[in-house]
């Protein structure tokens, strides 16, 4: 069955949006508090090397993290899209999320100190199981976004629920995951924490106030026929395919970011007590970046925000490598500026599936164009083994030196994309 919005008058449409703005805010809140205690560039790289530190593993991650998260929704899209209302999916999805991390803090404490090598196993598939799930999720919220939220007022959801996360986020840091991280056996509590966020996180989706899509009249159906593959795609909107391989270029910023800690660790002798400070330096980064970034998304657009952020994204790896010419006391006590800009990273993978739902002529089309940009900032994550390699065998300097060409080279094509609210962007 083909599903279309339904044309509502305009104050029946205004009238629902701001419940959904505040269900929505709610949502990317608690469940960023949750985020916090699992934070992908500190916690989860500290969580494997606390089982084996091993680069190679290490840089699994990141292929786990992008290939649920981008390749995986691509097989749903389609299903999403012919939901009449994704709220309850959403619902389920995040409950998902939590059981994965309530499940590792059940197993954590028998196999920390016995079998650290099955625990590195298990760590890594229920991370790609919850990687997954995630992919799931993420698609959900954008999907409800396209359909609930104009595109002028998203940038407003931005701020708000950035902002106000942050604030949250980062006092839960200082109260719990700093004592939790000076434990020897403390991150089965911080499973615990971000699982029992991500429930609280999964009763926000029944508030929404979600019309359903209505079955399309004939000839003006707004879904993406069944015929309809991601290469014609591709092939329809010159659009879509600069912007996949600007999330392509982008993907070098995702792939170094596990390594990191461990470069400072080895380099600068850092220990637990400094992933605290990263992790509160990364979460006000995010912060402030959303109170310019919310409402410049509105008034001018997600395509300037966007090329902005992806240039900003080549400061770490060069001030990383920056680091190592000072004195390692000095180096180990400023390097939390290096997660100041990686503080953008969440905000820039929330630009990209912005504008691509401002690409996709069709709301029925919006899971497709999301999907489609997932896949692509998936798809150089088959290199991440081979980058943690590299950094073991050569070091991490020339690595992280390459990854900032190539996102500066991103942020050069990204200068290209059509600006949609213009008019710019045509199928």
């Amino acid at each position: 069955m083909d599903f279309a919005r339904p044309e509502p008058p305009a104050t029946a449409q205004a009238a629902r949006e701001p419940r959904n703005i505040a269900c929505l805010v709610t949502y990317q809140v608690v469940a960023r508090v949750g985020w916090i205690f699992k934070t992908e560039t500190v916690i989860m790289p500290a969580v494997l090397d606390a089982c084996i530190d091993s680069g190679l593993l290490r840089g699994l991650l990141p292929v786990l993290n992008r290939a649920g998260n981008s390749l995986f929704p691509l097989l749903i899209a389609s299903a999403v899209a012919r939901q009449s209302t994704v709220r309850w999916l959403l619902a389920l999805a995040t409950t998902g999320l939590a059981a994965c991390f309530l499940l590792l803090a059940v197993i954590w404490p028998p196999l920390v100190g016995n079998h650290p090598h099955l625990l590195a196993v298990c760590f890594l598939l229920i991370y790609g199981l919850f990687s997954m799930i995630n992919g799931c999720n993420q698609l959900l919220v954008a999907t409800l976004q396209g359909r609930l939220i104009t595109a002028g007022h998203r940038g407003r959801v931005l701020l708000l629920s950035v902002t106000i996360g942050s604030v949250l986020a980062i006092a839960a840091a200082v109260i719990a995951l700093g004592p939790w991280l000076n434990q020897p056996d403390g991150f089965h509590l911080i499973f615990i924490a971000t699982g029992s966020f991500f429930l609280l996180a999964a009763a926000v989706p029944a508030f929404f106030d979600e019309p359903a899509l209505q079955p399309a009249a004939r000839g003006r159906s707004q879904i993406v026929s069944g015929g309809t593959t991601l290469w014609s795609l591709l092939k329809q909107d010159p659009a879509v395919v600069r912007l996949a391989l600007v999330a392509a270029g982008f993907s070098a910023v995702l792939m170094l970011f596990p390594h990191y800690q461990a470069y400072a660790r080895v380099q600068f002798g850092t220990g637990s007590g400094s992933l605290l400070s990263w992790v509160i330096a990364q979460n006000v980064a995010t912060g402030l970046a959303s109170l310019v970034v919310g409402p410049l998304a509105d008034r001018r657009g997600n395509r300037i925000v966007l090329i902005g952020l992806i240039g900003c994204c080549t400061v770490t790896p060069l001030l990383v490598v920056s680091l190592a010419a000072a004195p390692i006391r000095v180096a180990a006590g400023w390097f939390w500026l290096a997660y100041l800009p990686l503080g953008l990273n969440p905000i820039a993978l929330r630009i990209f599936s912005n504008y691509a739902l401002e690409l996709s002529p069709t709301v029925a089309r919006q899971p497709h164009y999301v999907s489609l940009i997932g896949a692509a900032l998936a798809v150089p994550f088959v290199c991440a083994p081979l980058i943690g390699w590299l950094i073991d065998r050569v070091g991490a300097p020339p690595i992280f030196l390459a990854g900032a060409v190539v996102i500066g080279l991103a942020a050069a094509l990204a200068a290209g994309l059509p600006e949609p609210r213009r008019g710019l962007h045509r199928l």
